[in-house]
């Protein structure tokens, strides 16, 4: 029996938020596939393991952040040390709950989260369900790209489920056609896909979501679940395929994990043994929740 129930793989960052106070930031960890292995780490019962895979450094806020992740309830053991880097960091700016992004990540630890083949197929034999995102690969270099890939078909000709958020953010990567293939590349190996739709249109002019899921579909992904700022969520694939479209909507305080949360709170209910639209009802009430709050990660 595997250990884990789901291992999210990715780049952990400090992130600074604003507060009340103009003056002053509040400072936390987040990023968007931990922000999803800590939601989903509160709404899984206590015997499914969740754990997460990336690399940090050796100083303060790398072991502050480790710490942080084990005080979740998020297993650390596949968190490798860089003895040469260390975390990324990143600040919100808000105007009318929506978010911008300041980043320096250039030299982040985590972009050699894919350098060690070994060590990705031991932790993946360990996981039932892998989740990743268009970050995970958008950091890494070429070869680790490589490495990735080939052990996430390898862990999914073992059994594995492979869970993939597109989360397309252009200027990570080197240019966009690489991007563009790099996402249909890894959509090819993922059993679900759980894109934006507004994402989706502006890099691969996709008329609607159904040309979303089509064009995944193709690609060889097993299903499609494509988000949509609260408007109605279309699904289609292995799962069946569907519209829900009586989804509340609010104007949120703070956007930021909107996306991260939905999946969070759609892989928990899917793991539980409900069927799309439940899933799709309990992702988006989650991120509801998330948005009407500051950052990333809020209680729940």
């Amino acid at each position: 029996m595997r250990r884990l129930t789901v291992l999210a793989l990715g780049e952990a960052m400090v992130e600074l938020s604003a507060s009340p106070d103009p003056a002053l930031w509040h400072l936390g960890f987040a990023g968007d596939t931990l922000n999803t292995a800590w939601y989903l780490r509160r709404l899984l019962p206590e015997g499914q393991a969740v754990g997460y895979l990336t690399r940090v450094g050796t100083g303060g806020f790398s072991t502050r952040l480790r710490d942080f992740i084990a005080a979740a309830g998020i297993v650390t053991d596949h968190i490798a040390t860089d003895p040469a880097r260390e975390v990324g960091l990143y600040a919100i700016d808000l105007t009318d709950g929506e978010r911008s992004f300041t980043y320096w990540r250039s030299a982040s630890a985590a972009r050699g989260l894919a350098d060690d083949a070994g060590a990705l197929d031991r932790a993946f034999a360990e996981a039932a369900t892998l989740y990743l995102s268009g970050i995970t690969v958008a950091i890494l270099p070429p070869a680790g790209r490589d490495r990735l890939a080939v052990a996430l078909a390898r862990a999914s000709e073992g059994g594995a489920r492979v869970v993939f958020d597109p989360n397309l953010r252009p200027r990570l990567w080197e240019d966009a056609a690489t991007m563009r293939a790099q996402i249909t590349r890894f959509a090819g190996l993922s059993d679900l896909i759980l894109p934006s739709f507004d994402d989706e249109a502006a890099q691969f002019g996709d008329e609607g979501p159904p040309a979303t899921i089509a064009r995944y579909l193709d690609a060889g992904a097993g299903a499609v679940v494509v988000k949509a700022a609260g408007a109605p969520v279309h699904y289609g694939g292995a799962d069946g395929a569907g519209v829900v479209a009586d989804l509340p909507r609010a104007t949120p305080v703070d956007s930021t994990a909107a996306g991260d949360s939905f999946n969070a709170g759609y892989l928990a209910a899917a793991l539980q043994g409900q069927p799309p639209e439940a899933a799709i009802r309990a992702g988006h009430a989650l991120a509801l929740r998330v948005i009407a709050h500051r950052g990333a990660l809020v209680p729940i």
